[in-house]
């Protein structure tokens, strides 16, 4: 007889059979997700969480939260919890100031942006400055000198566009 607690038999309709197969297979699954399935898999087969464990290299303890999740909830028990996560601390327009400044021209005593002259401009920290110009794509340490476009309106487009991709309308497909 096994030791630990006694686990009490998991057993598989036809159709979660097959859907746990197809996670466990699936291209389109993630890592984490495949494991859980075949974890599942496997004790529905009557394998104990160690020797789950050892084939699948996993912990008994993985193997045993997803046997109870899986025998609380099924499958949607296998699904990944949300995860609330820190908010974000920088805001839509503060994104906007810095693309559209460093759109716009160049710092007056300077020929060219660095970030910690933007920061310094924006009130942004400079790695946040960092951070939005490789989001953007945006090199203006790297130029020397302005290579935009003469229109006046130029700027305010490059942020209604930014706009548009940050928030795009419902049912719209934005490339």
């Amino acid at each position: 007889m096994g030791k630990g607690r006694p686990k009490a038999r998991l057993v598989l309709t036809d159709e979660e059979r097959e859907q746990l197969a197809r996670g466990a297979r699936a291209a389109h699954s993630t890592q984490a997700f495949a494991i859980r399935c075949r974890i599942v898999l496997a004790c529905a087969d009557g394998a104990t969480n160690i020797e789950v464990a050892t084939r699948l290299n996993v912990s008994p303890a993985t193997v045993g939260k997803w046997r109870s999740r899986f025998a609380a909830a099924r499958l949607s028990g296998l699904a990944d919890d949300l995860r609330t996560g820190r908010p974000t601390s920088v805001r839509p327009e503060q994104v906007d100031r810095v693309v559209a400044a460093t759109l716009g021209g160049t710092p007056a005593p300077a020929r060219r942006w660095s970030r910690a002259s933007m920061a310094a401009h924006t009130g942004l920290s400079a790695s946040t400055v960092g951070r939005i110009w490789r989001q953007f794509d945006l090199r203006p340490h790297l130029q020397d000198g302005p290579t935009l476009a003469a229109d006046p309106g130029f700027v305010a487009s490059v942020v209604a566009l930014v706009g548009l991709y940050r928030h795009p309308p419902e049912q719209v497909l934005v490339l």
